[in-house]
């Protein structure tokens, strides 16, 4: 296990302040927020934590409210909504000076059997003849508006193994592409048999690219080259099958839509064998900077 991964491990194991209330610190930004992915993802930690062993997330729906500051620590309460039969309901509130910057709403579940049919996987190329996102980055640094944001972007993801099936938003702009985009990805290391555990990682690396389809269908290569300015609003993740998040998930991602400043997006994940993992939407702010007047 790289370096990278066991910070991001220690970002998700969260202090326990009391029962149902829990605090966590942020890694480095590459921009002056908490990056969306990490919030998620604690708060499965917190709401993970007071539910049984043996009841695992199905569902869970998300709302950024505000910018996080990654400077200060974020206070997750978990507030126990319903402890039925079968599943379990859990609401969470992530504060940050005396103020909420994110909501979830979360499901677990006992397992059981039941009828079952999926999408077949759409073909992708194999992950191990792609670059690695670390080794793509640095190439098109020269397109970045700050010559480090490629680096910094680099370091940020070692904790993952990202490859892109296809050119980037920011390898290839100005260059209007159909609204659709695939990522294979998988931790850099083995991690520990706990699948609460894969469940919140596969949940962190699900915001890193989910609007890159948004960005391909208009030629725009993103915040990181100034071109449009964009946040995530809301986000919406669906736990089908189990799957290991250091094993190789295919991610594929389509924009059915944008208008009004934003941009909806909507991503499958796949196991490497097949099986329908993970169904995902996402909606997020994606805006064209207007030139400053006198400019």
């Amino acid at each position: 296990m790289n370096e990278s991964l066991q910070d991001l491990l220690d970002l998700l194991d969260l202090e326990r302040i009391e029962r149902d209330i829990f605090r966590g610190t942020s890694r480095p930004s590459v921009v002056p927020r908490v990056f969306g992915g990490q919030v998620a993802a604690q708060a499965l930690v917190a709401a993970g934590r007071t539910v049984p062993a043996e009841r695992l997330p199905h569902s869970l729906h998300a709302y950024f409210l505000r910018p996080g500051d990654p400077g200060a620590p974020i206070v997750y309460t978990v507030d126990r909504i319903r402890d039925g039969r079968s599943f379990t309901t859990r609401r969470v509130v992530a504060v940050q000076h005396g103020q909420p910057i994110f909501h979830l709403s979360a499901s677990f579940q006992a397992y059981e059997e039941g009828m079952e049919h999926q999408e077949p996987m759409p073909s992708a190329p194999d992950p191990l003849s792609l670059p690695t996102a670390a080794e793509m980055l640095p190439r098109h640094a020269h397109r970045f508006v700050d010559p480090e944001v490629a680096q910094r972007l680099s370091d940020a993801r070692a904790a993952v193994d990202l490859r892109y099936a296809d050119e980037p938003p920011f390898a290839s702009v100005g260059e209007p592409r159909e609204p659709k985009s695939q990522v294979w990805f998988r931790t850099n290391g083995k991690l520990a048999d706990d699948p609460l555990l894969h469940v919140c990682l596969v949940t962190y690396v699900s915001d890193m690219t989910l609007l890159d389809s948004v960005l391909l269908a208009h030629g725009r290569g993103g915040w990181t080259v100034g071109d449009v300015v964009g946040a995530s609003l809301d986000h919406a993740m669906w736990f089908h099958r189990p799957f290991r998040a250091d094993e190789w998930l295919l991610y594929d991602q389509e924009s059915p839509t944008s208008q009004g400043g934003r941009g909806l997006a909507r991503g499958r994940i796949f196991t490497e064998g097949g099986q329908l993992a993970v169904s995902v939407i996402q909606e997020g702010v994606i805006r064209v900077p207007r030139p400053r007047e006198g400019s």
